[in-house]
């Protein structure tokens, strides 16, 4: 691998794409550290030392997201949410709205209209973010938990519209960056964002469960714990399930086409990150009905229950509705991204045929079932992987952005092979052995 990296950077045009990259990936996280104007840069600071994360769910994934800009109020406070949650969003309403189904399969230009959606669906959603986010920055105990008073220079309304813009325009910006890394640089531009953000939290965690017991063996038992960890998603991830096709041989003109045997590839995790991601945003929704809930000298029965049961990680109920949403939006989302009556169909249209199954009816059944078993596995393996920082939270007493488990790690080991692809492809078209033999 160390050898093809070096041939990577001797590779002219190679090399500069991946300067480039590196280059946007810096100026991203400078950025993190730029406050927004109209908060105070010292009283955030002392915030975050005094205080520190507040333990709610949607608050941990977000300032996970962020790369920690959340906590800093920067100018990259909302980071790359707004458009994750956006591409999910146009994602599933490819299912509901014809319009959007029939731009999915036009190709290139019907895919460009796609992104155009996300794109204005960001900015929405950014302006939405953004004004909650400055509802709890004006009570700032929700982020930093007890201790802080105000990090607000004033909270009129010029002010408070300065900061919900800056943090819109700093979300286009991430996702313009984003964009020109996929176009100048080695490609996979968001992901890649993301994994910056997660990447660069990862010191700060590790530090603070060292800090908490003060003892060097907890500390190195996490890292042995985390590489193991590294280790078994990457087995899992590089998993599928091949089912060979066979395309008969056809005479088309007087050249004869076909004969050629393939394959269709069913990864373990065919759901990949997106359950993990809809699970945690679900279980926040409770913790925010219950934070808005706290001025309230005498709390309805529902939030007391919630506040007890749903925004505790350690929770048995919490960590049991946390694994049922997970295997269920892992169904979910493998059942519209993944259609068998289209692959049969394409199949047919082609003369390919799996051995031994008959095309048609029977080929739709019998990738449902290998389907559904794969699926089971898959959600299987996301729950015990998302458990990890949970369980980490009631044996180590860590955050919620524990770094070696759930999405963070699922995530950085996904993008790491994406990306690892890419450049290998990339080395393959010159004639080079590539990072994997």
């Amino acid at each position: 691998m160390l050898t093809a990296l070096v041939r990577a950077f001797r590779t002219p045009d190679l090399r500069r794409k991946i300067l480039f990259t590196l280059m946007v990936m810096a100026i991203f996280r400078i950025g993190s550290f730029i406050p927004t104007p109209g908060v105070s840069y010292t009283d955030v600071q002392q915030c975050v030392q005094t205080g520190g994360a507040n333990s709610n769910q949607f608050l941990g994934m977000a300032n996970l997201f962020s790369g920690g800009a959340m906590l800093q109020l920067s100018i990259f406070a909302l980071g790359i949410m707004p458009y994750i949650t956006a591409s999910i969003i146009i994602q599933l309403l490819t299912v509901v709205i014809p319009r959007f189904e029939t731009l999915k399969n036009e190709g290139q230009s019907g895919q460009a209209k796609m992104t155009q959606y996300t794109r204005y669906l960001t900015i929405g959603l950014a302006l939405l973010q953004s004004s909650t986010f400055v509802t709890f920055a004006r009570n700032p105990e929700a982020l930093f938990g007890g201790g802080c008073e105000s990090v607000l220079v004033d909270e009129n309304w010029t002010t408070l519209s300065l900061i919900v813009l800056t943090m819109t325009a700093g979300t286009g910006l991430i996702m313009w960056m984003g964009e020109l890394i996929t176009e100048k640089g080695v490609g996979n531009g968001m992901s890649l964002l993301i994994f910056t953000s997660i990447v660069a939290g990862f010191p700060a965690s590790l530090l603070a469960i060292q800090q908490r017991d003060g003892k060097w063996d907890v500390f190195f038992l996490v890292i042995l714990l985390g590489l193991f960890i590294i280790a078994a998603v990457v087995f899992v991830e590089q998993c599928q399930r091949r089912i060979p096709v066979q395309y008969a041989k056809r005479m088309i003109g007087r050249r004869m086409y076909g004969g050629t045997s393939t394959y269709i590839p069913l990864k373990v995790n065919q759901a990949g990150v997106i359950p993990v991601i809809f699970a945690s945003s679900m279980l926040a929704l409770p913790g925010l009905a219950v934070q808005f809930q706290q001025g309230n000298p005498h709390p309805p029965a529902w939030v007391t229950w919630i506040s007890q049961n749903l925004t505790r990680g350690d929770h048995p109920i919490y960590m049991a509705t946390y694994i049922v949403l997970i295997v269920f939006f892992t169904f979910f989302y493998v059942s519209i991204s993944f259609n068998p009556n289209d692959v049969a169909d394409n199949m047919k249209k082609y003369g390919g045929f799996i051995p031994g199954i008959r095309a048609g009816r029977p080929t739709v059944e019998y990738l449902s079932y290998v389907l559904n078993r794969i699926i089971v596995v898959g959600a299987t393996y996301l729950a015990l992987i998302s458990l990890i920082p949970l369980i980490a939270i009631a044996a180590l007493g860590a955050t919620m952005d524990f770094p070696f488990g759930g999405t963070s790690i699922l995530i950085m080991v996904g993008v790491g092979l994406e990306t690892v692809k890419q450049i290998e492809s990339q080395l393959q078209q010159r004639h080079y052995e590539g990072f994997l033999r």
